[in-house]
């Protein structure tokens, strides 16, 4: 099993700053991709951001040039820098991984249990 512990949310005026961390642990042989998706109070989890193994990173048009998203293998950790913060982009931000626990080919989908982030005008 993995687990994963989410912090850095809570509650910024628009135009400012959070950092969300989230580390791994448990039984990880290699990460395949880390990623960050939000649900919006009545809205469907959609993808933020996502980094790759090989360090590629995606983010969703609505957050580019504010969110970056960024991975510490030696820590197993993701973070998402959110710059320029908008009321829009409250909700809940959850952790993903995808990772491989041992020599298989066989990937395992893991998720956070959320920060609430809250963006006030």
């Amino acid at each position: 099993q993995v687990q994963l512990v989410e912090s850095g949310g809570g509650l910024v005026q628009a135009g400012g700053s959070l950092r969300l961390s989230c580390v791994a642990s448990g039984s990880i042989f290699r990460f395949n991709h880390m990623a960050w998706y939000r649900q919006g109070p009545g809205k469907q989890r959609e993808l933020v951001a996502v980094i790759t193994r090989g360090g590629r990173t995606n983010t969703t048009d609505s957050v580019k040039g504010r969110f970056t998203i960024s991975g510490d293998n030696a820590k197993n950790t993701v973070y998402l820098q959110m710059n320029s913060l908008k009321p829009e982009d409250t909700a809940v931000y959850y952790c993903n991984v995808n990772v491989n626990r041992d020599w298989s080919r066989t990937a395992y989908n893991y998720w956070g249990q959320g920060t609430q982030v809250t963006v006030s005008s």
